[in-house]
């Protein structure tokens, strides 16, 4: 064997390996999508990497409800943890009208669909039937 066909025998198998391990390290296991502004209205931020960077705002006085706002997406949502067995109604709404509302039942986190929340205004809250109250967050 001359010196070239042995580089060449060393060295090939080690870029078949290094560009095999880049390959599968493109593929992402998790199928989490991206969103921005708009795009995101409605969706499920738990689906989306809008969760990565979210924080809350917002907490509501009463209830615990919370305004989640992902910076990255320019999305915001609400979310409850569960505070009692009473059922609450918690509701994100931004200033041009899109509103996502769920029903927690107790026993666990709940949270809304997106609303677009680029350039306007969105709030959370959480409404009680059997008190008939409401409790709201600031607008942010």
């Amino acid at each position: 064997m001359n010196a070239l066909t042995r580089k060449l025998a060393t060295v090939g198998p080690a870029l078949a390996m290094a560009a095999s391990s880049l390959l599968l390290a493109s593929s992402p296991a998790s199928a989490a999508t991206s969103c921005y502004a708009s795009s995101c209205e409605g969706l499920d931020p738990a689906a989306t990497v809008c969760q990565n960077d979210a924080r809350t705002v917002y907490r509501t006085g009463r209830f615990g409800v919370e305004l989640r706002y992902s910076p990255s997406c320019r999305a915001a949502w609400a979310r409850a943890d569960a505070w009692s067995d009473a059922p609450l109604d918690v509701v994100v709404e931004n200033s041009l009208g899109a509103t996502y509302r769920t029903h927690q039942t107790g026993g666990g986190s709940t949270w809304t669909r997106m609303v677009n929340d680029k350039d306007i205004l969105a709030r959370a809250y959480g409404f009680r039937e059997d008190f008939g109250e409401y409790s709201y967050t600031p607008w942010y």
